[in-house]
């Protein structure tokens, strides 16, 4: 018979084990949570009106308005992935630094650096990079592993860059601003492209048969040409980008916003219908694709989000958070061993759950445990979510690899690579980039100022130097109050007679 002291860690433990079922998360969470609620009603542990708490609950959840702004970032995401945007900009970029040893690796990255600053998504980038760059990649010879991994980890830099949904997801579980995160959120980001760039570097200098270099024969366009095509992808994206995450205060040196998430995300629906029209792909197949991937992702994160809600109500019920908190407070190495640990547990947990489920599900967990050890939730947030990128790299499981290894078997099939991509090759190649990825988890640990430097910093009063001046005797507050007296008999007259001429004005007849 368990005892509520000991429950919490079974029902942990319960939840594990249910994740690796493979039944979907959101019910099995939800039917975990109200057999433990059941269960400790029926053990008498809380009363059954602590459950009948639960809808009140779940509809305060869903009524936050900044979960709004998760359809509108998904929907102007899916219209910019199919609006042609990335294929410009992959052949231009491609062009511009085909000649150089990995040059068209230096072009995947930066193309997915932008890419993800604009879509927020990585199935469409992944998918939309590996269908037009992984032919190009094996017909000048470059390494399969290389290719593949690179492919995989720049479209996993969109979890990151703002405007990640992931971000937006953070600042709701920690109670922090978007801007503030999304603010955060750039110093990693530029320093995972630097690592991705310092690698492809080294490569064509120590290998570079790896990343041989593009012929001049194959080059289309050269000159003002494309610049001008390059700019033509560039620029746009550039004000989208400054209009969105700018009206929101979630760009460095930004210290006010003058629109709310869910209005910056309107408006990035709006920029991102305009740029398909530029590019000349808007139609009614695009919007409705669109709206369709927005409802699933939409609905996917509200159902998971409510079975979460009924997990924690549970375990919070049963001191689950108390048991968290007293487990995690007393590691060694304060703030420093409790973020060493918790990575550690969030790196092999994303082997099996998504980081929606992580953000969700643990997050509330961990919060306010961060806190309460003096660590900044900004730093926090932006920290597990650079380790979260790796859950879409882990081999086997990677999301990233999944859309990879379709992508590939699609192309040999079309015979637009000349072989077969080996699932081998797809896994070992991801291992480098996942590498990288740790290592800038390790940076964000013990560098916080790579979050902090573009934070606006807070105003700190010292309570005990405040002084408070107060008058020396009442009859000089009084005067204080009173104003100044009229400085002479002639003032005071002509203060007298404006008063008897505003009586004359306003007397009624």
């Amino acid at each position: 018979m368990f005892q509520m002291e000991n429950f919490p860690p079974y029902m942990f433990g319960g939840l594990i084990l249910i994740m690796l079922i493979g039944f979907p998360v959101a019910f099995s969470l939800a039917s975990l949570g109200l057999a433990c609620g059941f269960y400790a009603i029926h053990m008498g542990w809380f009363p059954s009106s602590f459950m009948a708490n639960l809808p009140l609950n779940v509809f305060g959840i869903l009524a936050n308005d900044l979960l709004l702004a998760i359809p509108f970032f998904t929907f102007m995401g899916a219209i910019l992935e199919k609006c042609g945007l990335a294929e410009d900009m992959l052949d231009s970029m491609g062009q511009l630094f085909g000649p150089v040893k990995g040059g068209l690796g230096y072009s995947v990255i930066i193309v997915g650096f932008i890419l993800g600053a604009i879509t927020g998504t990585v199935a469409g980038q992944v998918i939309a990079m590996a269908l037009i760059s992984l032919p190009v990649m094996m017909r000048y010879g470059y390494n399969m592993r290389y290719a593949t991994g690179v492919l995989a980890a720049s479209g996993t830099i969109t979890q990151l860059v703002p405007p990640s949904l992931v971000l937006i997801v953070m600042a709701d579980q920690l109670g922090r601003s978007v801007g503030d995160m999304y603010k955060g959120a750039w110093g990693p980001s530029i320093l995972q492209v630097l690592i991705f760039v310092l690698y492809t570097f080294f490569l064509g200098v120590f290998k570079p048969h790896h990343v041989p270099g593009v012929p001049e024969s194959a080059r289309t366009l050269r000159g003002s040409k494309l610049w001008l095509k390059c700019l033509r992808g560039i620029i746009p994206s550039a004000l989208l980008i400054f209009a969105v995450l700018g009206s929101m205060g979630g760009l460095p040196g930004m210290d006010s916003a003058i629109a709310t998430p869910t209005e910056a995300g309107a408006m990035g629906c709006m920029g991102a219908l305009f740029l398909a029209a530029i590019h000349g792909r808007i139609s009614k197949a695009l919007i409705w694709d669109a709206m369709h991937s927005t409802m699933r992702l939409t609905a996917m994160v509200v159902f998971i989000l409510i079975g979460s809600r009924v997990f924690s109500m549970v375990f919070q019920g049963v001191e689950g958070g108390r048991w968290v908190e007293e487990m995690l407070s007393n590691l060694p190495g304060g703030q420093i061993g409790f973020l060493i640990v918790v990575n550690i547990f969030i790196f092999f947990l994303a082997f099996f759950l998504d980081f929606f489920e992580i953000a969700f599900i643990i997050l509330p967990l961990l919060g306010p445990v961060a806190n309460k050890l003096g660590i900044d939730l900004v730093w926090f947030g932006v920290l597990l979510c650079v380790n979260m990128q790796t859950s879409f790299m882990h081999p086997p499981f990677g999301f990233a690899l999944f859309y990879l290894r379709g992508i590939a078997d699609t192309l040999f099939k079309e015979a637009r690579i000349p072989r077969p991509v080996l699932s081998k090759d797809i896994y070992m190649g991801a291992l480098p980039w996942v590498c990288m990825q740790l290592l800038l988890v390790i940076v964000v640990i013990f560098v916080p100022q790579t979050v902090t430097v573009f934070l606006t910093k807070e105003t700190v009063v010292d309570l005990d130097n405040v002084k408070i001046e107060m008058p020396e005797s009442s009859q000089d507050a009084n005067d204080s109050l009173a104003g100044p007296a009229p400085s002479t008999e002639q003032d005071k007259e002509s203060s007298d007679a404006e008063q008897k001429r505003m009586n004359e004005l306003f007397k009624v007849k």
